[in-house]
């Protein structure tokens, strides 16, 4: 039990994130008392189902009265609405932060409805799944994982270590980013895959008639991990390509050039070069592991999954 660093948090949005993140609350003791509130009352009956929280509202606005923590875990196309409707509510001296994949987008959209003497501190823990709903969360989804800040200028310090020891609780580590650079970063490292993956897929699917059904009947694991990416939520992942267009354009047109690059180098029959960028690739993959961001299992640790393994 690490105690309890605020009296009240508000969780707003109980999705896979807001989820994880009120079982780990829950797990470590962390609130007082946690109120959580999502649009849909199914979901937020779920929620109490799983007995997620103390107390349950399909209102914003009350969720957040008299809150000292607030987290908006809501497609980042819907966060300047969440803000609107919260904002008369928000207590001096509050902490309200989000998960959201884009920041330059969601503090255009957050910090006008922001009132003066509550600590807007954007944030984005890089951790999650392909699930989604208030069942895919788990406990220990940020250990490990790092979670970045985007602080506002003259953002409070105090409030921000306050905010830093909440998330190093969690299990996450901590950076700092420029927003537009965190938007840059996360263009490459998550936004871009999942584009990719989702293209991909729509082409084995418009293949399927051509094929007659192999292209599903015979996924080989490339293709399949693939799938898994391309499962992430439509809505959310509509939104992140809406609302970091900037970014993820750029990215595209650096990939199309290298994957010209590539076509040319299977064309041509240059082996020189293929080998070169499959070695390189492979030495990142190994950086990942050594940086603890994944785990050097055969068939990335699925064998486990298998009680015939």
């Amino acid at each position: 039990m690490s105690g309890i660093l605020f009296d009240r948090i508000a969780l707003i949005g109980i999705g896979l994130i807001g989820s994880s993140i009120a079982r780990d609350i829950k797990a470590l003791g962390l609130a007082g008392e946690v109120v959580i509130s999502t649009r849909s009352p199914e979901t937020l009956k779920r929620a109490e189902e799983l007995v997620l929280g103390d107390r349950y509202t399909t209102s914003a606005a009350e969720a957040v009265c008299d809150a000292d923590l607030i987290i908006v875990s809501v497609p980042v196309g819907s966060s300047g609405l969440v803000a609107e409707q919260i904002a008369p509510n928000l207590k001096p001296g509050a902490i309200l932060t989000d998960v959201g994949s884009t920041k330059a987008s969601v503090i255009a959209q957050m910090a006008p409805h922001v009132p003066q003497g509550v600590h807007f501190i954007p944030g984005h823990p890089l951790a999650g799944t392909e699930k989604s709903g208030p069942d895919a969360g788990f406990e220990g989804l940020f250990r490990g994982r790092w979670c970045i800040f985007t602080p506002l200028p003259n953002t409070d310090e105090a409030a921000l270590g306050r905010l830093r020891e909440f998330w190093i609780a969690l299990g996450s580590k901590i950076d700092e980013m420029d927003p537009q650079h965190h938007d840059k970063v996360l263009a490459i490292v998550s936004h871009l895959p999942h584009i990719i993956a989702y293209n991909i897929v729509g082409t084995a699917d418009d293949l399927e008639t051509v094929t007659e059904s192999e292209v599903i009947k015979y996924s080989a694991s490339g293709f399949r991990d693939f799938t898994r990416l391309a499962a992430s939520d439509p809505t959310m992942w509509r939104d992140v390509c809406l609302h970091n267009k900037d970014a993820i354009l750029e990215m595209l047109a650096r990939f199309s050039e290298d994957l010209a690059y590539l076509q040319r180098a299977i064309r041509w029959g240059e082996g020189d070069k293929l080998f070169e960028l499959f070695s390189r690739t492979r030495t990142i993959r190994r950086s990942i592991v050594q940086a603890g961001q994944d785990v050097d299992a055969p068939d990335f640790g699925r064998h486990a999954l298998d009680p015939k393994a």
